[in-house]
């Protein structure tokens, strides 16, 4: 059986799992990120934990290893200055795989691992022209043109989350302000909530929480919350009005959101619909479809990650890192 190692590096979160060419998780595992003081140990303890599951499984032949990762370079195998984890620098993460495993190891952002998962697994398939926005902690993007993600000339291509929406807006991870990631995402949401909350003054069940989260605010909408409904419809628009502009530049057939704050259906995607389109230039007008993952959320990150190793080999595009 030929498998494939996706690893997803997240800021709490390290996951891992053996995938086959149908998309199944044969075998998986997962670390706490902090557990790690240094990237050096992280990638001993999980090629142990790899060479440990096929000692086991003896029918299993390993055809390489994906990585997803915050700041990730598919062209240099390098994680860069990462937000949200304790390692610094720039990492040599695929060179140091690469000394473990005598396999082709590779390496993207997370977003774009989501992408390639899709494209691959998801609704996406068959699709050469597609963006795939990740609505969670913060907004990611991967963008496919003509079946191949646009990496631009550096490898960082693709960042919708810190186009910039509202001049002199909120204060972005980042350091700049009006980011649209500050709006549309699950801490976006909660961010207009607690705004639109101190202006409030009439009855709302998002007044009665004592923790308010983008899932409690769909919960509240989906009752018919007035001002829960109000804040999905401030965030749709925003996240609208970007899709308009990203259509105007990459033509894409389709838009998939994935995520957290996607999960809340329709609540974000009718008013986004409706958003783009009053915005699209008339030209891209009801050419464009807005569709949710079909990814299933708890394995998503590990086939997106594994998924690389297989869209990879397919091109035979596999870099080895220069010695």
């Amino acid at each position: 059986m030929k498998v494939a190692v996706g690893i997803d590096i997240g800021g709490t979160n390290i996951v891992w799992g053996f995938v086959d060419q149908q998309g199944v998780v044969q075998a998986q595992g997962n670390f706490l990120t902090a557990d790690f003081s240094t990237p050096a140990e992280f990638v001993r303890t999980t090629s142990n934990a790899i060479n440990e599951v096929i000692q086991n499984n003896s029918d299993f032949q390993l055809s390489g290893i994906g990585i997803g990762a915050p700041n990730g370079n598919y062209f240099h195998g390098t994680i860069e200055d990462p937000p949200n984890l304790v390692w610094n620098g720039i990492i040599p993460i695929r060179q140091m795989f690469e000394g473990f495993f005598d396999l082709p190891v590779c390496l993207t952002n997370d977003a774009n691992a989501a992408a390639i998962g899709e494209m691959q697994f998801g609704a996406a398939k068959g699709l050469n022209d597609f963006v795939i926005i990740t609505l969670g902690t913060g907004l990611g993007s991967g963008f496919v043109a003509n079946g191949n993600l646009i990496y631009g000339h550096d490898g960082f291509a693709g960042e919708l989350g810190h186009t910039i929406v509202e001049i002199d807006g909120r204060k972005c991870g980042c350091g700049r302000r009006g980011c649209l990631e500050t709006y549309a995402s699950a801490t976006g949401i909660v961010r207009t909530a607690k705004i639109m909350l101190e202006k409030h003054s009439g009855v709302s069940l998002l007044s009665e929480l004592d923790h308010i989260t983008s899932k409690n605010i769909a919960v509240c909408a989906e009752k018919g919350d007035e001002l829960a409904l109000q804040i999905f419809d401030y965030t749709a628009k925003k996240l609208g009005f970007s899709l308009a502009n990203t259509i105007a530049i990459s033509s894409p057939e389709a838009i998939i959101l994935f995520g957290g704050l996607a999960n809340a259906g329709k609540l974000i995607l009718e008013p986004t619909q409706r958003y783009m389109e009053q915005n699209l230039l008339s030209l891209f007008k009801n050419k464009v479809k807005l569709l949710l993952s079909q990814v299933p959320e708890k394995n998503a990150a590990i086939l997106g990650a594994a998924a690389l190793v297989w869209k990879t080999e397919s091109n035979n595009t596999f870099v080895k890192t220069s010695t």
